[in-house]
């Protein structure tokens, strides 16, 4: 375990989604932590997320630098001084990754291979590799994975995290670079890209456009709120055991179409709006993850029921149409009108 004390962390990815939430999470928890951002701002990130630090006083120990995993150079610049990396950064919409592998690998497996690299000769105290429960492939019905699970991904998008998460565990096993990863199951909360399915359900249902739903809609996921995710990505900066794996569940599993029906309950908003659409290729049918290792070892517990969360989500996007109206006319439409064209 870390003693308490004063850390310094590179977050990579932290201007998206969930590392955006990460650096407000620890900023606000772990007075002693001081963060440095590295983020490429590309469609999905956006350093408005962060703003708020200003207004938090979280500022002062926090700084932005854009710039992509990518660059051995600055990587090792920034590697200077610091204690702790926490790889957030990512390419991650499943539909993307089948339209274009590309950007998938280059971020996904050589990014990380850079960061990986870089701190072989740095005597960083944690690599934190974030990833997620679609590396373990489907999960047959009445089962759910533990840590020890056959990897079976399935879309470019899944394989491209197993290759990092297995580049990773090389690093650990080859150089002693002290990784530890985290697989988590499906993230939901503020911020979120409006692709992604909660946000997409609850934008489309705010201005009564028609919402897509794959196949059946019958395929199961386990939903997490992101602040429950954050917080076990602290605990496992700070008590995570090099060369082990970690599942982080939110166990609130449901299927998509129920799910998205829940939502438009709380929107005032009919089933009508839901319209079935070919299913995406090698769609996985369910997720489940058994996270009893890190409840048992790291004392983790969500705290987030899902009627809360989702209370909160819903809240979030219904009073800001700013953030999100603009993102929904600009490359999503491109890339929206080109994915669900034929479908």
């Amino acid at each position: 375990m870390i003693a308490a004390q004063r850390l310094r962390l590179l977050v990579t990815g932290g201007a998206g989604f969930i590392g955006s939430h990460f650096v407000r999470h620890a900023l606000r928890t772990r007075a002693g932590w001081d963060i440095v951002t590295l983020d490429k701002l590309t469609y999905a990130g956006n350093a408005a997320n962060l703003t708020d630090l200003e207004t938090e006083g979280l500022a002062a120990r926090h700084r932005f630098v854009r710039g992509d995993i990518g660059d051995a150079d600055l990587v090792t610049r920034l590697l200077g001084g610091i204690d702790i990396v926490v790889n957030l950064a990512a390419e991650s919409h499943v539909d993307r990754s089948i339209l274009d592998s590309a950007p998938f690998l280059r971020t996904n497996v050589v990014g990380t291979e850079v960061l990986l690299g870089a701190c072989r000769h740095v005597a960083v105290q944690r690599f934190v590799q974030v990833s997620t429960d679609e590396v373990y492939g489907p999960a047959p019905v009445g089962t759910a994975f533990t840590e020890e699970g056959h990897l079976h991904a399935t879309s470019p998008y899944a394989a491209s995290k197993a290759a990092a998460d297995l580049l990773a565990l090389a690093f650990f096993r080859t150089y002693g670079v002290p990784v530890v990863i985290g697989r988590s199951t499906n993230n939901y909360g503020p911020f979120q890209y409006p692709e992604k399915f909660i946000p997409q359900v609850i934008t489309n249902a705010l201005e009564h456009e028609p919402i897509p739903i794959y196949g059946d809609g019958q395929q199961v996921r386990d939903w997490i709120f992101v602040e429950d995710h954050c917080e076990a990505l602290c605990r496992l900066v700070e008590a995570g055991v090099p060369g082990e794996v970690y599942n982080i569940a939110g166990g609130t599993s449901l299927t998509n179409w129920d799910l998205a029906v829940r939502l438009l309950g709380m929107l005032d908003r009919p089933t009508s709006l839901l319209r079935y659409v070919t299913d995406r290729p090698a769609h996985d049918r369910r997720y489940a993850l058994d996270d009893q290792k890190i409840r048992t070892a790291l004392g983790y517990r969500p705290t987030w029921t899902l009627e809360r969360g989702l209370i909160a989500t819903v809240d979030w996007y219904a009073q800001r149409p700013d953030w999100w109206q603009s993102i929904k006319r600009g490359e999503y439409r491109a890339f929206h009108e080109a994915w669900y064209s034929n479908r």
